[in-house]
Parts: C-alpha cells; structure tokens; sequence
C-alpha cells in the first residue's frame, strides 16, 4: 500500500511539472446519410471515416509535442439540404476542427456556406457536383473526380465507342442527378450523338412506366438516369417489363442494392461510372478491404472517407497544430498516396489527377471496362 501511494504521489508530481501529458482530444466531424434510401451508402462512408481514426490514434500521432487522440463526431443528414445546413451548424458548436462530408450533393453544398463562415475544413468523400469548389470557398475540398469528367467519359463512350446514336436522358432534379445528366448531355452532342428525350422524375419517384413509355415510343438506343441506385434499380426493371433491351447508364450502381432491386434478369449490361478506380486496383485497395470486413463490405465511399479524414490530419501535421485556421492553408501543401491513389489539390480544392471507372453488369456483377485519367 505504500509503495502504492508513493507511486501515485510520483505520478501527481510529474504530470504537475508537465512530465506526462495527457492526450488531446481533438474531434472531426462526419456528416452523411445514416438513415433513408441510401443509409448505406451514408453508414458506409462513416465507417471508413471511423477505420482512418482509428488507424490515426494506433499511430501515436502527436502535435507539438502532445499526443492527440482523435474521434469522430457523426451526424445524420438525411441526405437533406434543409436538414444538412441544421447538421453543419450543430458540428460547428460541437467544436469540431474539420468536417468529412457531406455525401449527397445536394446536402454538401448548401453545408459548405456553413463551415466556410466558421473557417472550418471540410473535404467530402463524394460530392460530385461541380459547384461545391466552383463557389470559391477556401474551406471545400474532395477526394474524388466531379461530375463534369464522369459526364464527359459517359457521353463519349456511348457515343465513340459503343456506337449509339439515340440517348435519352432522366434526371431526378436534385443538385446531382440534375448536375450530372446535364453534362452528360453536353458530352453527347459533342461526341456527335443526339439527345432524342429529356425527361425529369423526383428523388421520390418508384413508377417510372410513363416516363419510360415516352421514351420507348421514341427509339432511344440508351437511356442515361441521373439519380441514386434506389431509383435506379425499380426504373431498370420497369424497362425490362416494357421489353425495352436498350442499355442503362448512370454513375454510382456499380451497388448490391441496384441489383437486387433490378432483379438478375434485368440488369445485364448496364452501365455504371464512377470516380476512382476499382478497389482492387487502388494503392492500398486490397488490404483496404480485408481490414474493412469488420465494417462489412466496402460499398462504395469508404475508402474515399478514409483518404479524407488523413488529408486533415496530414495538414495539420505539416502545420504543427489542429487548430483550423493554423493548418487550413496546408491542405493546398497535403500531397500522398492514399488508399484512392494521388490525394493533392488544386487551387480550387479538386484532385489534381480524378481517374474515372466505367463497370458493366455481367452475369449479375459489375466488372470493370476501362479507367480514364483527368490531369
């Protein structure tokens, strides 16, 4: 008992003469859809974003000299905009000294004003649209390709290389389906294609047979959707209930999801784009993925939530602090490989190299067809 008390006297003595230290508590903030139509694919960024803090305090991090001990703040967004700028305002108060997130575009954007007014990092793991770092705001940043190189790699390879000619076009109205399908538009007519239909559904939308009928009466050769897998997947097999045996294209159903909702018959040759390469073909895609088991299986943005979170924490550690106003200006400096490839960014906060997969369904998975790099 007395060497007891003497031990816990020499403990008091040095921690008061700053001998140990105890490790700083610095929180980072996610924000996503936990809940609705694509919980998982909100759960699953989440997770990812989890993985890297985890990864981040088994290192011993410290700054000046002090161990920090990072968690993670993770709040429900809904995938909404009203509800996304509520969330963003919480995580300020909350003290976080970052954000990852937020999923949707839809939800990202409108929360971007929020952090920049509060000169608060924020990088999301997979907001495609153009206008999140397009707005000029010094605190948003991605760590994956936007929508106007996906839309320029879908409108040409249907047009150089598939050979079609007919493309008709649905979007469900939101920052992103909207955003993209416009590009892809875009990509169309320049590639020589024509635009024969362009028809618009809400985010809500499960009974596509008037818009698709519309469609079949005008002999698309392809039908591009601009929205989630969700949606997706119902239209996909509504078509094949109209005997419609023209392709799908969209971006993000490379899914589980999709494929159960569509139904093993019907998907057969759609196609998918997404930013990034293929998890296999990732740097550290592989190991990635076996440590993420714990999680589940990978779905789609946690290895991109991953690469984020250590985009924040390689800032500060250039900047020797974690306070957001110290180590925002060394994003611009953060230059490494992460699980996703190349993360380091340009002046407005976008990948300086997005590499762009195309995936078609082939017996009832998605396998890769061919990666494009933008530089």
């Amino acid at each position: 008992m007395k060497n007891a008390v003497v031990s816990i006297a020499v403990l008091a003595t040095a921690i008061q003469c700053g001998l140990v230290q105890a490790a700083q508590t610095i929180s980072i903030g996610f924000a996503g859809p936990l809940t609705g139509a694509i919980a998982e694919v909100g759960k699953d960024a989440e997770n990812g974003a989890r993985l890297a803090v985890d990864d981040a305090n088994a290192a011993g991090i410290t700054i000046r000299g002090q161990k920090i001990q990072f968690i993670l703040d993770a709040e429900d967004d809904q995938a909404d905009p009203r509800t996304a700028v509520t969330i963003a305002q919480k995580l300020v108060e909350d003290g976080v000294v970052g954000v990852i997130g937020h999923v949707t575009s839809g939800a990202t954007i409108p929360a971007s004003k929020v952090y920049a007014n509060a000169d608060i990092p924020q990088i999301s793991p997979s907001a495609t649209n153009p206008e999140f770092t397009h707005q000029g705001l010094p605190t948003a940043f991605r760590v994956i390709g936007d929508d106007s190189y996906v839309g320029r790699v879908i409108g040409q390879y249907l047009i150089k290389t598939m050979k079609l000619k007919r493309i008709a076009i649905v979007d469900d109205r939101t920052a992103y389906g909207q955003g993209l399908a416009d590009v892809v538009a875009e990509s169309v007519k320049a590639n020589g294609g024509e635009v024969i239909d362009r028809e618009f559904v809400t985010s809500n939308t499960i009974d596509f047979h008037s818009v698709l009928t519309n469609i079949k009466s005008k002999q698309a050769d392809a039908i591009f959707y601009g929205g989630v897998d969700g949606q997706a997947g119902p239209m996909r097999k509504q078509m094949t209930s109209l005997a419609m045996k023209i392709p799908m294209v969209g971006s993000g159903l490379e899914t589980d999801k999709f494929i159960q909702l569509a139904g093993l018959n019907a998907v057969e040759g759609t196609l998918s784009a997404e930013p990034g390469e293929p998890l296999h073909s990732m740097p550290g895609g592989k190991d990635f993925e076996a440590r993420f088991k714990k999680y589940g299986s990978v779905v789609i943005f946690a290895p991109f939530s991953y690469d984020a979170v250590w985009a924040l924490i390689n800032a500060m550690k250039l900047a020797n602090s974690t306070k957001p106003n110290d180590y925002l200006p060394f994003l611009q400096k953060v230059d490494f490989t992460g699980i996703t490839g190349r993360i380091a960014f340009d002046s407005r906060g976008d990948l300086r190299t997005a590499p762009v997969t195309l995936y078609e369904a082939k017996s009832g998975h998605f396998v890769p067809v061919e990666t494009s790099t933008l530089k």
